[in-house]
This record gives structure tokens, C-alpha cells and sequence, in this order.
């Protein structure tokens, strides 16, 4: 697994590890991603027009929420 490193000069703004903590969350979330595509591409193809993915959506970036919530507490211990 990749390590996180902050490291911030006197000079320099700090930097918010959260997107790259996210992004190392993105393939443990496959699953839920999935579902989220297959939910998108039945709702293109409804006619009627008022079926929606939010409930996938919200999987989704809770699975991913959920993994750097873990990685960035662990840095604080």
C-alpha cells in the first residue's frame, strides 16, 4: 500500500491528503462503482424517465468515504 507523506515547509500552505487518500480508495469501492454503472445505464434507457441512481451514488462514495475516514484517522493516532 502507498504510503501518505505531509510534509510542509515554513513556507508552504499545507496540503489536504483527502483526494489522494480517495483515489487510493476508488478500486477497493469496484462493487459499488459497478452497481452505480448498471443503475446509470437502465435509467438511459427508461423511457418514462423518473427512475434515478442516487442510492448507488451514495453507495459508492460512502465505500470510498469510509476508506480514507480509516487511512487519514490512523495518521492522526
Amino acid at each position: 500500500m502507498a504510503s501518505l507523506a505531509i510534509t510542509v515547509a515554513a513556507s508552504e500552505d499545507p496540503v489536504d491528503p483527502k483526494p489522494e487518500v480517495e483515489e487510493l480508495g476508488k478500486p477497493r469501492c469496484a462493487k459499488q462503482w459497478l452497481a452505480y454503472q448498471s443503475c446509470v445505464k437502465r435509467v438511459d434507457e427508461d423511457s418514462v424517465g423518473q427512475n434515478h441512481c442516487t442510492g448507488q451514488y451514495f453507495d459508492y462514495w460512502g465505500c470510498i468515504d469510509n476508506f480514507a475516514a480509516n487511512k487519514l484517522f490512523e495518521r492522526l493516532k
